[in-house]
């Protein structure tokens, strides 16, 4: 299994791109930047996504997706999400005010993008892939996703603070060769972290605790603006398992 990072910060600017990770070119997580990170071609290649939540940084290039791809594909990309997440998405961006609805274009029997809801440790198969859904502790029903192909496993919390159930499910999964999951502020934030439910280097310490022991975790969601701070601080918990994704455009392959 393969994993493109085209982006993996908790936001935008000139050199940092926002959540999206990309498996084997076909299965996407998150849409925070797929259309700015890949040319048309390679974003034509793409057939399911799955949304954890419907914070902009998640899914505001779906929009610009759907646009660069409108009327090149015979088939619609099939996005996975909670009915609440889906709703949300659906209100406030393809609502023909702010974007044009593509789940009806180019007609509604042929769309560009299909909406599919999905549920909580209900497993989902997307072609060679299972798919188990875990809600975490984020707005929104946002959920993390297990993802397994074969003999491998991955586990993306996407956004959370201090959560439970993901973890528990995780160990289930002998398989499994690495955790992607996210700090966000410094630990000086600490109160702004706990308040948007993210991580902060010294939550993440704790939260380790609780993880399927010896697996590698790569940390991302790093806001821009602290990066180098946050950097520094993750550094010093002196965890070997911790790995930064501190740039994007890079990739991970796991057997």
């Amino acid at each position: 299994m393969q994993i493109k990072i085209i982006g993996a910060h908790g936001g935008v600017t000139k050199n940092y791109h926002a959540t999206s990770y990309l498996i084997d070119d076909s299965l996407l997580i998150d849409a925070g930047s797929v259309a700015q990170g890949l040319d048309i071609d390679d974003q034509l290649k793409i057939d399911h996504i799955l949304i954890s939540h419907s914070h902009l940084d998640h899914v505001k290039d779906l929009a610009f997706l759907c646009d660069n791809c409108f009327g090149l594909k015979d088939k619609p990309f099939e996005v996975y999400t909670h009915k609440t997440v889906r709703k949300a998405i659906k209100d406030h961006i393809f609502n023909e005010t702010i974007w044009p609805d593509f789940s009806h274009l180019p007609t509604k029997e042929k769309p560009t993008i299909r909406f599919n809801d999905i549920a909580s440790e209900e497993p989902l198969v997307l072609g060679e892939y299972t798919v188990t859904p875990v809600h975490v502790n984020h707005p929104g029903d946002a959920m993390g996703f297990i993802v397994e192909k074969g003999d491998v496993a991955v586990l993306l919390t996407l956004d959370t603070k201090a959560t439970e159930r993901i973890w528990e499910v995780g160990k289930k999964f002998k398989n499994l060769k690495a955790i992607f999951t996210e700090v966000s502020f410094p630990n000086k934030l600490q109160n702004i972290a706990d308040i948007s439910d993210h991580h902060s280097p010294a939550s993440m310490k704790e939260e380790l605790k609780k993880m399927p022991g010896e697996v590698p975790v790569y940390l991302g969601h790093l806001k821009p603006n602290y990066q180098e701070e946050l950097i520094q601080e993750i550094t010093d918990l002196g965890e070997p398992r911790l790995h930064i994704l501190y740039a994007d455009d890079v990739r991970f392959t796991f057997k």
